[in-house]
């Protein structure tokens, strides 16, 4: 039947010509961040192996140091979650650039500072200390001196961009997940490790500028790997809600 020349079509048939979400379309993006941040959780092998590190006032970079005994297994870990984010990060963006109702501002912008944080991460794992300034007084003598080598502070720069990454992403795609109505479970968890990795950034901060005056480490090694810990839970929270809403 039809009216004034038009078919009747019932709001459902329309809705259908709607494009539809697969949920397995996002899963690739899901595995590598679940990955990413099982790998970014390599260091908590140092409680069952021996390191010869105090891990309340060492770097978690220090594991990775060339003159450490395992120095090559986790710069393979590092360099290994590294890829992993950069690669789970850039397949977002691309979606979302072929998904233009899905490319808002935040989304944009957390999922740019994942694939940063990756990038960065990465590169730790080739730039590596080559040796542990926090239990080394011969090291830390030499780093304040400049004697090291330049990977000492190119390794700086690349942490920092890396956890500079980290924190767009958990503050942008936080809010994208509150503001945009996804990802459920990290809009319901988001906010609390976002609090958490503030708190355990201005720590590990704070314990940086003390050990570089020469008053001690400040229980530097727990900070920084609470910093690292709630960036890895909250990607892991970030894979979950990907895989579950089959959207980036």
């Amino acid at each position: 039947m039809s009216t004034n020349g038009r078919s009747l079509r019932s709001p459902r048939s329309r809705s259908s010509r709607r494009p539809r979400r697969s949920p397995w379309a996002a899963r690739p993006v899901a595995a590598l961040l679940g990955l990413g941040a099982a790998a970014y959780t390599a260091w908590v092998l140092e409680v069952v192996l021996s390191t010869g590190l105090n891990p309340i006032e060492t770097y978690v970079s220090e594991l990775a140091a060339q003159d450490q005994p395992l120095g090559g297994l986790f710069r393979a870990t590092d360099f290994t979650a590294g890829l992993l984010a950069f690669t789970g990060g850039l397949l977002a963006l691309l979606r979302l650039v072929r998904h233009a109702e899905s490319r808002r501002p935040w989304a944009v912008t957390g999922w740019t500072g994942v694939t940063l944080f990756g990038a960065a991460t990465a590169a730790d794992a080739w730039l590596p200390l080559s040796c542990a300034p926090t239990v080394d007084p011969v090291c830390a003598a030499r780093e304040t001196a400049g004697l090291v080598p330049a990977t000492h502070q190119a390794h700086a720069v690349s942490s920092s961009l890396a956890m500079t990454g980290a924190l767009v992403g958990l503050v942008a795609l936080t809010v994208a997940a509150r503001r945009y109505g996804w990802f459920a479970p990290l809009a319901r968890h988001g906010p609390a490790l976002v609090v958490l990795e503030l708190l355990a950034t201005v720590w590990t901060l704070s314990a940086i500028a003390l050990f570089t005056a020469g008053r001690g480490t400040w229980a530097l090694g727990a900070g920084q790997r609470l910093q690292v810990l709630f960036v890895a839970l909250w990607l892991g929270v970030l894979a979950y809600s990907v895989h579950k809403a089959g959207r980036t």
